[in-house]
């Protein structure tokens, strides 16, 4: 049985960005939003959303993917995974509005996507009137406007805040660990850039996916309104599913910076490259490299404290300077 995401009201005290990061826990942030302009537009009607992004569009062009009616929406893989099950577009704002507005009218409407697209490039005019409390106003927005579209559970490696300006959306989170339930894609050829479940939320009873059922039983849901915002920690699968003609969503993603440090930069590569050196070896090598991992990159005991504090390379506080050295030196064992 799922639970529901633990939710702060718009009454209550916002968290600093520290505190938010350091709870490794969604949080359903009621009402974040709701002083934006464009969530006035949309409780007003689909069309006043519509026209008031499309005085905003500066002429970028964003993806958008358009789905045939007997996907349901669903982005993901055709049948034998050699593909995706959408065509891929790049056309302004306004022109996928106008698309979305046409599937609108159609008794077997396709699937409309405008995905991840960066808001200082289509819509710069928003950025001003649309702060977000919490976040430094250098983190970059991104926008994603649609009809009724599912994007199956996925992870990101970045902390997310997504605020709903249109529309509904549910949203069914599971932690890092139900990996093994969710029967998730190639890792490196995936329809949204990141890897998906190829088990559908809406079918638990599939043969081909008999874990499905306790991953559900763990997750934990929330269904967003215009204005209402969500936290996401980084690696948290995340499926959601848009209801409605017209819905929009703005998200931040971003990594902390210690102070005077190193940003961390992307550990998908390293994932990979985890797989490609590892996964093969034999049972005794793996287990070798499990505890050199374990000890160096996952405990939390300090590996290097017997060493002094300016002799201990990769194990010590990175500057940026150092850390770039490391990746190239990284790049060498390549």
């Amino acid at each position: 049985m799922s639970q529901p995401i633990e939710e702060l009201r718009s009454s209550d005290p916002l968290p600093d960005m520290a505190a938010l990061v350091a709870r490794g826990a969604p949080l359903v942030l009621r009402g974040l939003a709701a002083h934006w302009p464009a969530v006035a537009w949309a409780r007003e009607s689909d069309t006043a959303f519509a026209r008031g992004l499309a005085a905003l569009d500066a002429g970028g062009e964003v993806d958008t993917l358009v789905m045939a009616p007997e996907e349901d929406g669903c982005v993901g893989y055709n049948a034998d995974l050699s593909g995706f099950n959408y065509d891929h577009f790049r056309v302004t704002v306004t022109e996928g509005l106008r698309r979305i507005a046409h599937e609108a009218r159609q008794e077997r409407p396709h699937g409309v996507a405008i995905q991840s697209a960066p808001v200082a490039d289509c819509l710069p005019g928003f950025l001003a009137n649309h702060p977000l409390p919490l976040l430094d106003p250098a983190i970059a927005p991104r926008l994603w406007i649609g009809n009724r579209v599912t994007t199956p559970a996925h992870f990101d490696e970045y902390h997310n805040i997504a605020c709903v300006a249109a529309g509904r959306r549910r949203f069914t989170l599971f932690a890092p660990e139900q990996v093994g339930n969710l029967y998730i894609g190639p890792l490196d050829f995936a329809p949204t850039g990141a890897a998906i479940s190829l088990a559908r939320l809406d079918r638990p009873d599939d043969p081909r996916f008999p874990r499905l059922r306790e991953a559900l039983a763990q997750a934990q849901v929330a269904e967003l309104e215009p204005g209402d915002a969500i936290y996401i920690p980084p690696l948290w699968w995340h499926h959601v599913a848009s209801f409605g003609r017209l819905n929009a969503l703005v998200n931040y993603w971003w990594k902390p910076v210690p102070v005077g440090g190193a940003a961390t930069g992307t550990a998908l590569g390293a994932l990979l490259h985890a797989i490609l050196a590892f996964r093969r070896l034999s049972p005794a090598e793996r287990a070798g490299w499990r505890t050199l991992l374990d000890h160096y990159a996952f405990g939390d005991a300090d590996p290097g404290e017997h060493i002094p504090a300016g002799r201990r390379g990769a194990l010590g506080e990175l500057t940026p300077e150092q850390a770039a050295a490391l990746r190239e030196t990284i790049s060498r064992y390549l």
